[in-house]
């Protein structure tokens, strides 16, 4: 599956795309919400990333964005933020999962898988 990794900090960024590359998947990365956005159109994803806590434009209004321009576009929220009715928020805004940082891969992976098989079907 084609991934795209929206997060702000470049470690989280190397490390989710080494672990996702690892078990087969085609993974591109984002350093905001604003970039996601445009790399969204070139890149078509199955299925899209996205951290809350960002420059320029937050997890939380690209979700909302994205799903505007692209009704079945699938998102998993990965956060480390805790607030209280943020993952509400999310689900509200169009997201498809949410987990919070840290996580093993193995959950992550689960969430991704799911995801996928809501696509082929």
């Amino acid at each position: 599956m084609k991934l795209l990794i929206v997060d702000d900090a470049p470690y989280v960024l190397k490390a989710l795309s080494d672990s996702l590359g690892a078990h087969g998947h085609e993974v591109y990365g984002a350093g905001n919400g604003e970039e996601a956005l445009e790399k969204y159109n070139e890149i078509n994803p199955d299925i899209v990333l996205m951290d809350v806590l960002m420059p320029k434009l937050d997890g939380v209004s690209a979700t909302r964005n994205l799903i505007e321009r692209d009704p079945e576009a699938k998102i998993i929220v990965v956060t480390a933020v805790g607030k209280h009715g943020l993952e509400k928020e999310c689900i509200k805004a169009g997201a498809s999962g949410f987990i919070m940082k840290p996580f093993k891969t193995k959950d992550l992976l689960k969430i991704i898988n799911s995801l996928g098989e809501h696509e082929r079907n």
